[in-house]
């Protein structure tokens, strides 16, 4: 049985709205209530699909699952999250919004305030910790080789990296750096190394450290 994902606000932004409306009433009057019918729907699908997360494993989360747990058509699922893949990263958005509140504008050392190595240190133990905690549900909702590395999340870290670099070796291709540093945050690689090798997290831990401090020359 898998850990259950993070619990997840009730979703505010707007969905796409049906197309007919009531006879006889404003689309100024209705467009709320539709707004927050949306709202709701995403929500019900949602928590179906960490139930199913929680119960089952995230494999067993597919379209026509989900759609089945929350008593929905499966189109609707489809509307709403596009493929799975988008239904699974919907799941994660909860616990991403987090970890980028904690080291944009959290306390130091994961946040602001702190030296640019101190910060990036702390924020590849964080993503280290967060992806064992998430291991399976990250797995699944992995994108395919061709969008990897622009789905927006992942763009915010590496571009989060890419600043913390600049700030420590300004002198440096940052941008290429950025990449082998992620690459060591990879789900892929923090699966195969903590459950196929048994290594444990604080050596994956430490193991960061010592990368970041001998690309900053800081060790």
């Amino acid at each position: 049985m898998s850990t259950a994902p993070p619990p997840f606000p009730t979703p505010q932004e707007p969905v796409a709205l049906p197309g007919l409306l009531q006879l006889g009433t404003s689309p100024e009057a209705d467009e709320p209530c539709l707004r927050a019918d949306a709202a709701r729907n995403r929500a019900r699908l949602l928590e179906a699909a960490g139930r199913l997360v929680a119960e089952r494993g995230a494999d067993a989360v597919t379209m026509e699952a989900v759609a089945a747990a929350a008593c929905v058509g499966k189109g609707t699922v489809f509307r709403r999250f596009g493929d799975r893949t988008g239904l699974l990263t919907a799941l994660l958005d909860h616990s991403e919004k987090k970890f980028q509140a904690a080291f944009l504008s959290g306390p130091p050392p994961l946040g602001p305030g702190a030296p640019p190595v101190e910060r990036l240190r702390a924020f590849g133990r964080g993503m280290l910790r967060r992806s064992v905690d998430e291991l399976e549900l990250q797995l699944a909702a992995e994108p395919g080789a061709n969008r990897r590395f622009v789905v927006p999340a992942r763009r915010v870290l590496r571009h989060h990296v890419v600043m913390l670099l600049r700030q420590a070796v300004p002198e440096a291709d940052c941008e290429l750096l950025s990449h082998t540093l992620m690459g060591q945050l990879d789900p892929a690689l923090i699966h195969h190394l903590t459950k196929q090798c048994g290594i444990p997290l604080a050596r994956l831990e430490e193991a960061w450290t010592d990368l970041v401090d001998r690309l900053t020359d800081t060790a």
